[in-house]
């Protein structure tokens, strides 16, 4: 006897559910609210992007606060240096955010460079990353891809009197661009 080829299981449409019209009125479901709802999330979108400038805005408010993400090895200068003029640089507060060590022994810690880098491109309100001068630079790629200025130097302190003189020497427009450019 031949066997028949049927599927261990089949689906059966529930009673009611035939082939006729696929108005779900008919059958009655409330009509989705799909299309607002979607119409909403692209306007709030919108919004949001509009926004939230990632520091490339139309300028700095006078007393803003500004933020300098520093490698390790330079945070103490850079703090030092920072806090002799006083945390500013013109009208603009400068905070400097000191980043966790990458060298593990004689090896560096490259899944912690690349947290820096990025924990520096997340604040809108970052305008340098101060970092040693070390070839290659895994950082620099991600930084420079924000338009953040990255201030190479074996020194804190001679980094973070470059950065002070090139903030206080921007003009209006966005303080991160002009930061980029008074430093190149």
């Amino acid at each position: 006897m031949p066997l028949s080829r049927r599927p261990l299981r089949s689906w059966v449409a529930p009673r009611g559910f035939g082939r006729g019209s696929l108005s779900l009125r008919e059958r009655g479901t409330r009509p989705s609210c799909a299309l607002p709802k979607v119409g909403l999330a692209l306007v709030m979108s919108v919004l949001l992007v509009g926004g939230v400038g990632c520091g490339e805005s139309a300028g700095v408010a006078a007393g803003a606060t500004v933020t300098a993400y520093v490698e390790a090895p330079l945070c103490a200068g850079a703090k030092r240096e920072l806090a002799r003029e006083g945390g500013r640089a013109g009208e603009v507060r400068i905070r400097a955010v000191c980043l966790p060590v990458v060298d593990k022994g004689e090896r560096v810690d490259l899944a912690q460079v690349g947290a820096n880098a990025r924990r520096a491109t997340e604040d809108s309100a970052t305008v340098a990353y101060l970092e040693l001068p070390v070839t290659p630079s895994f950082s620099r790629p991600i930084v420079e891809a924000a338009n953040i200025a990255v201030i190479r130097s074996n020194s804190g302190k001679a980094a973070m009197e470059r950065l002070l003189s090139a903030t206080a020497e921007a003009n209006s427009g966005s303080l991160r661009d002009q930061v980029r450019q008074n430093l190149n």
